[in-house]
């Protein structure tokens, strides 16, 4: 066991996306977590959850252990209390009210462990006209309102997959927000329920932006921006063998030194800022980036400030020196694990390994808690 976090105890419920990542983080540093599943019956056992993968490719489960209980029978409810009780951290995604119906809500459970950080991760929040309802990632993302900064201009918004609602917004903030309250609970001796929101965090994640708004530096039109393709100078062009190039030649040092390894003729081109010329200017860069394969535009920007980056695929990116060197990626039985992060330089985050298919057996965890009977 090794990381930051080591002799942290967490318990979280099963659920989907930013609950189990969640748990990844932490257990990432070193907490030794546990996740509450339903019982599988046979045409469930060769396939574990509900996205369809096989145990060991379900990465936000690495580093975590698993205890099958049945929720609708009243021992397996006390039995998670018991263990709830020998813990610092419990988890639940479930829509409000839904977790008291089980009997876990955090009145029940705060009484057995005063100091418990109760951390409930949902979409909407624990109040408001919404929390109630149903959605998803693209939901989220869209009722925070930075969905729709993500287009380009005159297109419709695309989501960026479900990385920013479910993991930055939701996963992340709520490890964050645990942290933070094992952290208090420590001086103070006291828990609390933490309302992590996955709405709440992408609005947080625009914080810069509603600055740059208010300044008048930020337009509300998609695709207007120098930070949302706007700028021909910061958006990504396609190579002479159909693969991309990212610019991201914002100040102007960086800008003259992409010019400068273009290698073409660009004194009639428009200056930079000048937003009336954009198209233009675009048009004139998407040329220039055509002539060349990525491959060649990336030993040509190589050791350079002009802020270009061939765009990798996964798998490239994980073979890239600098990547591999830092092992950002890890292979495991075949599987590409992106490493823990952040990096620290005394208590390491533990070294990741696949998920373990087979659950607990729970009285034994029960036991080695020390909240056996």
């Amino acid at each position: 066991m090794s990381g930051p976090l080591v002799g942290v105890r967490v318990v979280v419920l099963a659920g989907m996306g930013p609950v189990p990542f969640a748990g990844m983080l932490l257990a990432d540093m070193g907490a030794e977590v546990v996740r509450v599943t339903r019982p599988a019956n046979r045409s469930q056992r060769a396939l574990a959850n509900t996205d369809g993968m096989r145990p060991e490719h379900d990465l936000a489960n690495r580093g975590v252990e698993a205890v099958a209980v049945d929720l609708k029978d009243p021992r397996g409810v006390e039995s998670i209390r018991q263990l709830v009780a020998e813990a610092d951290v419990f988890v639940e995604g479930y829509r409000p009210g839904v977790a008291e119906r089980l009997g876990l809500g955090p009145e029940v459970l705060l009484e057995r462990n005063p100091a418990l950080v109760y951390a409930r991760l949902t979409g909407y929040g624990q109040s408001g006209p919404m929390a109630k309802q149903a959605g998803h990632d693209i939901n989220y993302v869209a009722q925070s309102g930075a969905l729709h900064a993500m287009a380009r201009a005159g297109e419709a918004p695309r989501p960026p997959i479900n990385l920013l609602g479910d993991y930055a917004g939701g996963g992340t903030m709520a490890a964050f927000g645990i942290v933070c309250a094992l952290l208090e609970a420590r001086g103070s001796g006291r828990g609390q329920v933490l309302d992590a929101a996955m709405v709440d965090g992408v609005a947080l994640l625009t914080a810069k932006l509603q600055g740059l708004r208010a300044a008048g530096l930020f337009a509300d039109e998609p695709g207007t921006n120098w930070l949302d393709s706007g700028a021909p100078y910061y958006d990504t062009y396609q190579c002479a063998d159909g693969r991309y190039l990212a610019v991201g030649a914002l100040e102007a040092d960086f800008y003259r030194e992409f010019l400068v390894r273009l290698d073409v003729d660009v004194s009639g081109w428009p200056e930079q800022h000048d937003r009336a010329a954009w198209p233009e200017l675009r048009e004139r860069i998407a040329a220039a980036v055509a002539a060349k394969t990525q491959a060649e535009w990336a030993a040509i920007y190589a050791g350079t400030d002009a802020c270009v980056t061939p765009v990798l695929t996964f798998d490239e990116a994980a073979e890239d020196p600098h990547n591999a060197e830092r092992q950002v990626f890890q292979r495991i039985d075949g599987v590409l694990h992106p490493s823990p992060a952040p990096r620290f330089s005394r208590t390491a985050p533990r070294e990741p390994a696949a998920p373990r298919p087979q659950p607990l057996d729970l009285q034994s965890l029960l036991e080695s808690w020390g909240g056996g009977s």
